[in-house]
Formats: C-alpha cells, sequence, structure tokens
C-alpha cells in the first residue's frame, strides 16, 4: 500500500474510533471500525485483479440499452503498477462479439464481488479518477442480491458524461426503481481532471452520500412513499464502466477513444463513520423482555424471553458493528446454523456472521448470514420461551421493540 494510502485508511479508522469512543452512553464501546474489504490495487502493470475479490463479468446490457461488451481477461481492466485498477472503454470488437443491437462497437469491464465479499451497513468508499465525453458511464455501486429491485441497489456514485461536473447518488427498490429511483446529484469540479472520493455511510435505516468527505444526502425509511426499505441485508460491490444506454445517451463524433475509469482504492469498513450504538431493553410478543437466562454468562447460554426486570441480563446493546451484547459477550446463532429452529444463545464476541443482525424498519431482528428473523419458539409468550431463528414471516413473534 503506498504511504498517502495509508495515511487515508488510518486517518478513517482513527475518526470511526474517536466517535464511538464519544458514545459514552453504552453499557460497553462497541468494536472499533475494523477494516473488512481493502483493495488497493497493488500489483506489477498488465496484472489482472485479485481473483479472491473480484469476478470480471461478460456479455452485454440490453435492459439499458447499453453498447459495449464486457470482457474477461485484461483486455479491459488490468493494474498500471501504480496502486490503481484501470478499467479501459474501447471503441473495438477483437472477439466479433455480438450485442443486443448486432455486432458490438465497444469494449469495456465490469467487476464485483458476489460470493467473494457482501456486507450489511458500514462505511464504503472508493477513489476514482473518472472518464470523460458524451456516452460514458462509470458506476460504484452495490446490489442486494439477484431479484431486482426487490433485493435493493444502492448507487454510491455514478456519472454520465455529458454532465462532467456532476456525480448521482441513488437507491433503487421495490416501487422506487430505474428512472424512479431516489436520489439526489453532487455538483463539483470536473470530475476527469483528478481523483475524488466518493462513499457512503450505512446504518439501519440510513444511508448518507459523500464526495470528498462532504455529506450531500441522506434517506430513510421516510423517504420512500409507503414504499418498502429493502436496505437491511448483506450486498455485494460493483465497478463498472457502461458506454451508451437509456441515460447517458450514446457516443457521439465528439467522443475519444479510449477512455478510462481509473481507480485507485476500494475500503470498507464495518461500522459507519457517522457512529451510533444504544443500550436498553429489547422487548417482544407479549411485551416480554429478551433475556439471558439466569443471567448466565457462560457461553452458549440460552437467550430467551420472560418478565421484564430491569437487570442486566436484559440490557442490550446494539452495536455500529452490527452485534447486540449483554453481560459482555454477543447475541450468537448456535453453530453458525442457517435452519429454522437453530437456537440463539450467548457466546464470546469473534466478529462472525452468526453474530451480525440488522434491526429492519418493520421491527425484524435479521441474521444476515442465514437470512432469517430472530423468532420467539412456537409462537409463545410464555415466560422461558427460548429464542431462535426462523424464515421471517411477519409474525408477532418475531417483532421486537429495541432501545
Amino acid at each position: 500500500m503506498s504511504t498517502s494510502k495509508k495515511k487515508r485508511w488510518a486517518a478513517l479508522l482513527a475518526a470511526c474510533s474517536l466517535l464511538l469512543l464519544g458514545q459514552q452512553v453504552l453499557t460497553m464501546a462497541p468494536a472499533e471500525a475494523a477494516a473488512t474489504f481493502t483493495d488497493d490495487f497493488n500489483g506489477a502493470a498488465g496484472a489482472a485483479v485479485d481473483g479472491s475479490k473480484w469476478q470480471l463479468e461478460t456479455g452485454d446490457n440490453v435492459n439499458n440499452h447499453e453498447r459495449q461488451y464486457y470482457t474477461s481477461g485484461t483486455n479491459n481492466a488490468q493494474l498500471d503498477g501504480q496502486g490503481h485498477l484501470v478499467i479501459t472503454a474501447k471503441k473495438e470488437n477483437p472477439g466479433n462479439y455480438n450485442c443486443w443491437y448486432g455486432r458490438c462497437e465497444y469494449t469495456s469491464a465490469r467487476l464485483n464481488t458476489a460470493g467473494k465479499f457482501s456486507q450489511a451497513y458500514g462505511h464504503f468508499e472508493t477513489r476514482m479518477k473518472l472518464p470523460r465525453g458524451q456516452g460514458m458511464w462509470p458506476a460504484f455501486w452495490m446490489l442486494g442480491g439477484g431479484n431486482w429491485p426487490t433485493d435493493g441497489e444502492i448507487d454510491v456514485m455514478e456519472n454520465v458524461g455529458f454532465e462532467p461536473n456532476t456525480v448521482h447518488g441513488t437507491i433503487h427498490g421495490p416501487g422506487y426503481s430505474g428512472s424512479g429511483g431516489i436520489g439526489a446529484a453532487y455538483n463539483g469540479p470536473n470530475f476527469s481532471d483528478d481523483f475524488h472520493t466518493y462513499a457512503i455511510d450505512w446504518a439501519p435505516n440510513q444511508i448518507k452520500w459523500y464526495v470528498d468527505g462532504n455529506l450531500y444526502q441522506t434517506r430513510t425509511p421516510s423517504d420512500l412513499n409507503g414504499n418498502r426499505w429493502v436496505y437491511d441485508h448483506n450486498f455485494f460491490l460493483i465497478l463498472n464502466l457502461a458506454v451508451g444506454g437509456y441515460w447517458p445517451g450514446d457516443p457521439n463524433s465528439s467522443t475519444q477513444f479510449p477512455q478510462q475509469l481509473v481507480v485507485d482504492y476500494v475500503h470498507v469498513t464495518n461500522t459507519s463513520s457517522s457512529g451510533g450504538g444504544r443500550t436498553g431493553t429489547i422487548t417482544g410478543i407479549g411485551g416480554k423482555c429478551v433475556d439471558v437466562a439466569g443471567a448466565n454468562s457462560a457461553n452458549g447460554t440460552p437467550i430467551q424471553i420472560t418478565d421484564c426486570n430491569g437487570n442486566a441480563a436484559q440490557s442490550w446493546t446494539i452495536g455500529t458493528d452490527g452485534t447486540i451484547r449483554a453481560l459482555g459477550k454477543c447475541m450468537d446463532v448456535s453453530g453458525a446454523g442457517t435452519a429454522d429452529g437453530t437456537a440463539v444463545q450467548l457466546y464470546d464476541c469473534n466478529g462472525t456472521g452468526a453474530q451480525q443482525w440488522v434491526v429492519s424498519g418493520a421491527k425484524d431482528i435479521v441474521n444476515p448470514n442465514a437470512n432469517k428473523c430472530l423468532d420467539a419458539t412456537g409462537n409463545s409468550s410464555a415466560n422461558g420461551t427460548r429464542l431462535q431463528i426462523w424464515t421471517c414471516t411477519g409474525g408477532a413473534n418475531q417483532k421486537w421493540t429495541t432501545p
């Protein structure tokens, strides 16, 4: 990692840590912001991207009427030997590729982390220098799965070449997708002239967008006109440079090729820089409190519901790192299981997916690793009813009021 990148990354982690230290109301401090995904694109000139982090998509895109064919290999995506990934759009067709409109006129690249890295919540940031010209469409964005738009889309940064001084941040979901996506624009310098940072802070029921550290947009469920907020599960990352399409329009005689999207880094932490965290009781069906059985802090102690009594076994910290903690330990899915009926217990905090929880706007508490909801067994409100994970049903035994 270059010295400048190390300094930027260290500064971000330090800022997040300071914010967390300021949360004096917590019964225990959430974990400091930790890097969960880092690519500084170090490597020899001409080398391919790290295959353990990224995969290259191939083919065209009829849905947006884009003009390019995305290729594999290093023809359109390679390291430059100076700590950058260079995605190059070319006016060529060396492979005699066919697109939705006939013989393809352009090639480019699109990379994603599906199956390699995904995360719910945190700080997601890239530093890039954008291409220029009519028809160029670079983007750093995220998808919540393969069922679009139901699974959600978060566009951290998009630019269309006819607006060289403007970038856009947008969310797409059920009832607000495509041209109906909800977002805002940031107006600044010509983003093709130099590198700039583009980031989001993503927390429960809130996403904030930044350019060069300047907050320009915040979105919450109240912005969706009654539609569903679908940003409470893991999303994977995408980097691409499209050519043409409905939004940017096609290249014209003024567009010079090749064009390059130069990416300095992609960094993700497990805690947003805006901080947060809260402590109190969690109540569920019948008004009963989530409770550590017997107030026992031993690993494997069952978590249950019982009458609220105000003791420490019912005091839960919902941390900014995705954990839910009591008695100095974490709410944990036994054995990192994903099956319906897997017990929920107390266990040493270890940073695994079995201890990651998302509190949704619908009052679900979801374990993204299993894509299941915290559930009171048997739809019962009786004292001592054990908690488990179960397919989300919307039932009363899966609704929780949190601090």
